[in-house]
């Protein structure tokens, strides 16, 4: 090792020892000048050389990619970065035009290839953004030359936008490439896929104790409404037999092949009400789905009310809606499912039935809505109470776990337009197949910075089942993102924070999941889309399915509103949005909340729309060009009196309302129900109110009065007769206006 020695200090000898006496030390006279030079070149040159410089990488290719507008089906806004030369974008012939790439996680950008077609911009810019919602000018130039062009940028961004607005020919912008370069920014990266948790009980057809199993779970589950255990039970394709799976609370019981009979059981899965004294109507969030039965008797029960599920279902038999003894059941919800033979609905007061193939349907109590269904009633609404649409409007199924070459993948169907019957009839599904690997996997504990950094790498959340609190909002701003749970996996919002926001994105899906307000106020509990929001998601819209909100009940919660939908073109396809009526935290002011669901976004469809018992309005509706097929309400059992819901001089907060600068809405089988147990006086105005013009039309409405607790005095508006006495006969309107 190479040493330097300084020159001497001046005054006393440099070191004493015992007795006196010194001794020598090494010679201090100064070296020579080149020999410092010499050492001195020969330590710098065994010091480490500073890192290199890291070269920017491609980071565009393939990602997620959105446009303004496409000219044609042959040159899609994907093809711009595809890594194709041969194949291209090009936008609508009109000023300006954009597209958007997300990287997928923040990166050092460096520069941007553009490489333009015959069609290019003369003045365009180039912005990004961390989060897809606030922009900064990168580059800006209003002399573009077309033809390859290289142009620099600087600082982190996720997203990248370029905007054309001078176009250099009368056709639109046209683009063979855009590609980003630059560096990851780094920072740890959170691992895909993993293990799915205790509370996911995969099982194949070697497992011993099926039954046993399914047994445990239903003591623990059959009557713990509020409680916080969660289960699911995944079964592996495969043949089952003799099996009684009865399905609790917070249970989801589900087939891991593609199609339901790749999984078929030689036996029943259950749902009856005995802990309930064989009332039904509080047989709450559950599901089943993707599985082939064969009931062992020939009929299978499935006796629940809101926030249960029954999709991709093939009962080779009968199905049984209601509870042994045919007790009192409150409405539920089939999608994409085949049932061979006859769906008994007897007591259910209200239910609906989406593109699926039924063997016939019996008894229509209040409230019975089909809409693609093979096999459904003819339309003969008010007597019998059905209403039946040959098509639904617009759909896409629920994003669903399946098991496939040794490794779980999530399967994402394709949007349906004007669907009749099941997805699942023909050979090849439409859809896409994502790898287990490409989600981060949600267990209890997870925060939300965790869960959003997931999102922002470019992973999808899968949700084990569990309860999770959530000190920030969850943040879903990438187009694409696939949020599913299991078990109905619940999140809690604390300190007041909005529990979940979707920005304005093309595709995001959310899926199986309960939002349990917390005890501060949450301004609103998910959301959306941002406010103002304005983008075209019409090929590609978000869909919210499954997806249950609840305010008290499990504690004391409130929310100003529950849930928020701002971007245009949403789906929402089987929601339960409740104030609770009973459990803890229950009264009018203590789970206050004072508006379930708020529409403001335009071309929104509610497939399946159960609001229930909110503080004023249920739901509102301020985009144009909304449409909900069945719609189930109850006003708020708790109101103190008249006085506490008096809307000016309207007696009460309408179930549904349309605001007056609403010019086109359309809405099918809507039923509005009062239940006022504390002060039964209580008269409300109408169930449904909407401003009065030829665009905005109804169809099948009906109004009813629990026992004669409360009283309506219309249907909607100032049309239909008012509710009579303690009858609990429903008060109809076929069409309005």
């Amino acid at each position: 090792m190479l040493g330097i020695s300084a020159p001497p200090g001046r005054g006393r000898p440099h070191s004493a020892f015992a007795g006196g006496r010194t001794r020598p030390g090494p010679d201090r006279r100064p070296l020579a000048a080149g020999l410092v030079t010499a050492l001195l070149g020969a330590l710098l040159a065994l010091a480490p050389a500073p890192p290199a410089a890291a070269a920017p990488v491609l980071l565009s290719q393939g990602r997620p990619v959105t446009a303004s507008s496409t000219e044609h089906a042959g040159t899609p806004v994907a093809a711009a970065v595809d890594g194709d030369p041969g194949t291209r974008w090009s936008s609508a012939f009109a000023d300006p035009q954009w597209l958007q790439v997300d990287l997928g996680a923040p990166a050092l950008l460096d520069h941007a290839a553009l490489r333009w077609e015959t069609a290019y911009g003369k003045a365009y810019r180039i912005e990004t953004s961390l989060n897809g919602a606030d922009w900064t000018t990168a580059y800006s130039t209003a002399t573009g030359t077309g033809g390859n062009e290289t142009v620099p940028l600087s600082g982190t961004a996720r997203h990248v936008r370029l905007t054309g607005t001078t176009r250099a020919t009368g056709w639109g912008y046209s683009l063979w490439e855009f590609q980003v370069y630059g560096t990851p920014d780094g920072g740890p990266t959170l691992p895909g896929g993993g293990d799915l948790g205790p509370n996911v009980h995969v099982i194949d057809p070697a497992t011993p104790d099926i039954q046993g199993k399914l047994d445990a779970v239903f003591r623990q589950q059959e009557a713990a409404q509020f409680g916080t255990g969660r289960h699911a039970f995944l079964f592996k394709p495969g043949t089952y037999h003799g099996l009684n799976a009865q399905i609790g609370f917070y249970t989801q019981i589900a087939g891991l092949g593609l199609r339901p009979d790749d999984t078929l059981i030689n036996g029943d899965v259950t749902v009856d009400a005995g802990w309930f004294g064989g009332n039904a109507t509080q047989n709450f969030w559950r599901s089943a789905e993707n599985l082939a039965l064969n009931p062992v008797n020939g009929t299978d029960r499935w006796a629940v009310s809101q926030a249960s599920s029954f999709r991709r279902m093939h009962v080779k038999g009968g199905l049984n809606l209601s509870p042994d003894g045919y007790g009192w059941a409150s409405g539920g919800y089939i999608a994409d499912s085949r049932i061979d033979g006859q769906v008994g609905n007897y007591s259910q007061q209200q239910w609906y039935t989406r593109d699926s193939s039924i063997g016939g349907w019996s008894n229509s109590v209040w409230n019975q809505v089909f809409s693609g269904v093979e096999g459904a009633p003819a339309n003969s609404f008010p007597e019998p109470r059905y209403t039946t649409l040959a098509t639904t409007p617009v759909s896409r199924e629920k994003p669903f776990l399946h098991y496939e070459g040794g490794e779980f993948k999530v399967f994402v169907p394709a949007k349906r337009t004007g669907a009749r019957g099941v997805s699942w009839a023909g050979g090849t599904l439409a859809g896409t197949s994502v790898p287990l690997s490409r989600f981060y996997v949600v267990r209890p504990g997870t925060t939300a910075a965790t869960m959003n950094q997931a999102v922002a790498q470019g992973l999808h959340l899968l949700f084990t089942p569990g309860v999770y609190h959530v000190d920030r909002t969850v943040e879903i701003n990438r187009p694409g993102t696939v949020v599913l749970g299991l078990g109905l996996a619940t999140i809690i919002p604390d300190n007041g924070v909005t529990a979940m926001r979707v920005a304005d994105v093309d595709g995001v899906r959310l899926a199986g999941f309960l939002i349990d307000a917390g005890p501060v106020n949450s301004p609103t509990l998910l959301e959306i889309g941002p406010q103002g929001a304005s983008a075209d998601h019409s090929a590609d819209p978000v869909t919210v399915q499954d997806v249950y909100l609840r305010i008290g009940g499990a504690g004391p919660g409130k929310a100003t509103t529950s849930m928020v939908v701002n971007s245009d073109d949403t789906i929402i396809d089987h929601t339960w949005v409740w104030r609770a009526d009973h459990g803890d935290g229950v009264g009018w002011e203590t789970n206050r909340a004072d508006y379930g669901v708020r529409v403001n976004g335009d071309d929104v469809l509610a497939t399946g729309l159960f609001v229930e018992h909110f503080n004023k309005y249920d739901v509102e509706w301020y985009g144009e060009r909304g449409r909900t097929v069945f719609f189930q309400n109850e006003k708020a059992y708790d109101a103190p009196d008249q006085a506490a819901i008096q809307n000016g001089s309207v007696k009460g907060y309408a179930a549904y309302r349309v605001d007056d600068s609403v010019t086109t809405h359309e809405a099918w089988g809507l039923g509005s129900y009062c239940y006022y147990n504390v002060d039964p006086t209580i008269r409300q105005a109408h169930g449904f109110r909407a401003p009065v013009r030829p665009g905005v039309r109804f169809h099948s409405l009906l109004t009813v009065s629990l026992g004669g607790n409360g009283q309506y005095d219309h249907v909607v508006n100032d049309t239909g007769a008012p509710t009579s006495g303690t009858s609990t006969v429903p008060s109809t309107v076929v069409s309005y206006p």
